[in-house]
């Protein structure tokens, strides 16, 4: 792994300073103690439970100091701008597989070069030259067992208004729509992709009039959950279960979600890539990782974190042993290649 040329001074400047034994270690201290990095995060929650796990913990090991500043929800735009005009306005940024994509086909990203002994736990998907997933979240679908008696067990279930009656919700948008309605038309996980798009709408063609809300943010899912304006509603496992944890009546169903990995890239080029690769492979420590879970209910890409995580708490996590073997990864490759006529296609079929 590549660190900061201010941690390994050169031997020139040790021979400057007449080789003292005692005077690296203050020289590493005084240097590291002026250096800081600001890393690009969703905000919100996101922001207080990744200085815990993360940034407090990073500054107090290596005085580098971590401002962290809120991205744009979608910030390949961001990363763009600072590559061209060398003006960067932070050093590591969370980013999405999908983003990642994008980010490397412009040639935006710089190499980590993180320790392979460093992501040897790591689940499949979450490591790649330019990427370090750090956190997990999933498409699943909940319900409030007061009105839905008969558990639903599947997407399928899902679609059965007259088996499993109650006001439904369902994203506005393709993406996870698609691969659901499929799944409820008897496709198995694991043969989802590429998409069978006409057969996709079909299904959907079956439930579009008892969708009583279609959703276009996470917050909304939370909040009509926990008013109890639907019954049965697929969305974000974490926006799902701070809904549950704010009193509303619901149950989880892992069976057949979607899952997609967040995780860190550098801009190329970045003034402090050192200092930031440092972060990024702190970022992978499984002790790190199971911190941000006592804030988040987003699953830890290290699967040896587990071993220091409540099991109660794993419970409502994507990546536990349990939920894990349930879920599917969302293939990121199809969507960057056919997301603009499919979003074309399933607009004009919300409004016939």
């Amino acid at each position: 792994m590549t660190r900061s040329n201010l941690s390994h001074p050169t031997r020139r400047s040790v021979l400057a300073i007449g080789a003292a034994p005692l005077a690296l270690p203050m020289l590493n201290r005084r240097a590291w103690a002026n250096t800081s990095i600001t890393v690009a995060d969703p905000g919100g929650p996101y922001t207080s439970g990744f200085r815990n796990a993360f940034y407090d913990p990073f500054t107090a090991e290596t005085r580098i100091e971590v401002v962290s500043v809120a991205r744009d929800a979608e910030p390949t735009a961001q990363f763009k701008s600072m590559v061209e005009t060398k003006a960067y306005i932070w050093d590591v940024c969370t980013i999405t597989l999908s983003a990642r994509l994008i980010l490397e086909r412009d040639g935006l990203l710089d190499d980590l070069n993180v320790d392979p002994a460093a992501t040897k736990d790591f689940m499949a998907g979450a490591v790649h030259p330019n990427f370090l997933g750090t956190d997990v979240y999933s498409t699943i679908f909940a319900f409030n067992p007061d009105v839905v008696k008969t558990p639903p067990a599947s997407w399928a279930d899902f679609w059965n208004v007259d088996a499993f009656p109650g006001r439904r919700s369902l994203r506005k948008n393709p993406i996870d729509t698609l691969e659901q309605a499929l799944m409820a038309d008897g496709v198995a996980p694991k043969d989802l992709y590429p998409l069978d798009i006409d057969r996709a709408f079909a299904s959907m063609d079956k439930i579009k009039d008892k969708i009583d809300v279609w959703w276009t943010g996470g917050a909304q899912t939370s909040q009509i959950l926990q008013s109890g304006e639907v019954d049965i509603i697929a969305g974000w496992n974490a926006r799902l279960q701070a809904a549950v944890h704010s009193g509303a009546k619901a149950q989880l169903v892992w069976n057949q979600g979607l899952y997609s990995i967040e995780g860190w890239g550098i801009p190329k080029g970045g003034p402090k890539a050192d200092a930031a690769r440092q972060f990024v492979a702190f970022c992978a420590r499984p002790d790190r990782q199971a911190a941000f879970t006592e804030d988040l209910t987003y699953g830890p890409t290290n699967l040896k974190a587990y071993k220091t995580i409540n099991p109660d708490r794993a419970k409502i996590l994507p990546t536990s042993p349990e939920n894990l073997k349930l879920i599917t990864l969302a293939d990121e490759n199809w969507w960057e290649e056919n997301r603009a006529a499919v979003t074309e296609r399933f607009n004009t079929w919300l409004l016939i």
